[in-house]
């Protein structure tokens, strides 16, 4: 960003959001939990209607190794009405 364009101090703060922290994985499980948070994510926000809509995930790597089914976690219904 120009050193000329105005920046508050969420802005001069940089690109992270504010409630972003950091997180040490604990355990297998704690590292599952990261992983599948990151493979619903673009279902939650609406970006896509399947988990496997999602082009640029590694979701795909994990089918292909039989870690998921292709069809995991359904659909953008499943998404709203599942719990966090």
């Amino acid at each position: 960003m120009p050193n000329t364009e105005y920046r508050s101090k969420v802005r001069i703060r940089g690109i992270w959001q504010r409630h972003d922290w950091e997180h040490c994985i604990r355990d297998d499980l704690d590292y599952q939990k990261h992983v599948d948070y990151v493979h619903v994510n673009p279902l939650k926000q609406g970006h896509i209607e399947r988990v496997t809509d999602w082009p640029y995930s590694t979701f795909h790597r994990y089918v292909v190794k039989g870690i998921y089914p292709a069809n995991w976690y359904g659909d953008i219904n499943a998404a709203i009405d599942g719990d966090d």
